[in-house]
């Protein structure tokens, strides 16, 4: 049976997730200068690192409940992140174009 504490790590965890999700795609979309760049770092590396963190975070600290299976858990906790956070930075967050006082790239 799952614990309430449980449920409620596994959350902070994915809300983690997402964070890293958001702050990496808007990373590469400021400092990438093609439109199609930042979407392939972001379909690349993003989940490279969410994997790292989902491999610490449930077997080096146990946080988590059990999903029944990997593609579950791969769903959970590094697909849906991934999707949140691209969404919001790419749906919700103004583009670098935008911005009018940005320092000059050198």
């Amino acid at each position: 049976m799952v614990s309430v504490v449980s449920l409620v790590l596994m959350g902070v965890v994915i809300l983690f997730h997402t964070l890293i999700a958001a702050v990496m795609t808007r990373f590469f979309r400021l400092r990438l200068s093609t439109q199609w760049g930042y979407i392939v770092y972001s379909l690349l590396l993003i989940p490279l690192v969410l994997f790292f963190s989902t491999l610490v975070f449930t077997g080096v600290l146990g946080i988590g409940v059990n999903l029944g299976s990997p593609a579950a858990a791969i769903g959970v906790m590094i697909g849906m992140p991934l999707v949140l956070g691209f969404t919001i930075d790419t749906l919700y967050v103004p583009p670098p174009e935008e911005y009018e006082n940005m320092p000059d790239s050198r």
